[in-house]
């Protein structure tokens, strides 16, 4: 466990191949999305396709949400060692993925606005040109989705040979969270495929904009659960997960101390994608419980990476 004077984030596991395979994935996968946005809204527009205008808006949410991680990666690498970040700098990330999910819902309501227009007020599409942008974006995100992917997977080999293996909703959220995005993407492509398609063989224009709305519906329900799983550890909402049952057990359980020590208080936090910092208060007539032989009963937990203890004497009035 590294002393209490370090961040988190100076911990040996923690900036790894794993982050950096992670922060180039992001990187590629933004410059390449960045390109395809351009050409799939200048596409839609000049076609006057709206499911390929939202597929194109909805990718320029994915670029800068992927932009927005791979600054993050960055940012929290540099100022790692900064003392200012009591408990590290992961959550520079997390916010990173918190504010490319508000731009998201603003993005969804402009697209459903906009395709609400055009069911009102049918344009001329020219189906042909739009269908060949629209699969040359759906390569594009399966290409992204891969890259990504990649990195997900290397990151879970790792996090399995070094901790003995997490549940994986503890894996790299930043990260999850441009992968899913990918494949929401993905899917609002396969969407204006579709409209264009009806379009071009049935003569439905109207199913653009009704595929329009569905993937700004899409857009919006990835925003939502991207602000529920941030939003959990911006506002350390944390007491429900395992390891704070870990942490009671690793006390109340102690073969040597029994019913002579219990945990009055306790505080964890998450630090890191498998990270804690815990700060627990005991309550104990036992002499030989320490903070030191608490630290120790946690040890085998190597997800704590910063443990505070706080012991309490308790007069022990059991019968002699």
């Amino acid at each position: 466990m590294p002393p209490d004077d370090l961040s988190p984030w100076t911990h040996p596991h923690v900036f790894d191949e794993a982050n950096f395979a992670a922060e180039r994935g992001t990187r590629l996968v933004m410059v390449i999305t960045a390109v395809m946005t351009v050409v799939e809204i200048v596409a839609g527009w000049w076609y006057n396709s709206m499911a390929l205008l939202a597929d194109g808006w909805h990718m320029s949410s994915h670029a800068l949400a992927i932009g927005l991680s791979a600054v993050a990666y960055v940012a929290a690498r540099r100022y790692a060692r900064d003392p200012r970040f009591a408990f590290g700098t992961w959550k520079i990330e997390v916010l990173a993925g918190f504010s490319s999910a508000l731009l998201l819902l603003g993005i969804a309501a402009w697209m459903i606005v906009s395709s609400l227009e055009r069911l009102y007020s049918p344009q001329s599409i020219h189906f042909g040109e739009a269908i060949v942008v629209a699969v040359l974006g759906l390569i594009v995100n399966i290409v992204c989705a891969l890259i990504l992917g990649h990195a997900h997977d290397h990151g879970d080999e790792h996090d399995d040979h070094g901790h003995g293996g997490h549940d994986h909703h503890h894996h790299d959220l930043n990260l999850k969270a441009a992968y899913v995005h990918v494949v929401a993407d993905a899917a609002t492509s396969v969407l204006a495929i579709g409209a264009l398609a009806g379009g071009m063989l049935f003569g439905w224009t109207r199913l653009d904009p009704v595929m329009g709305i569905v993937g700004a519906v899409l857009v919006a329900a990835w925003a939502r659960t991207l602000i529920r799983d941030t939003g959990r550890i911006l506002l350390d909402c944390e007491m429900d997960d395992t390891v704070v049952a870990k942490v009671r057990q690793a006390i109340h359980g102690h073969p040597a101390w029994g019913e002579s020590t219990r945990v009055a208080d306790l505080h964890v936090r998450r630090v890191g994608k498998q990270r804690y910092a815990c700060i627990v208060g005991v309550v104990t007539s036992a002499a030989d419980v320490t903070p030191e032989a608490v630290k120790a009963a946690l040890a085998g937990h190597a997800e704590l990476v910063h443990v505070t203890v706080e012991i309490n004497r308790a007069v022990d009035r059991r019968p002699q």
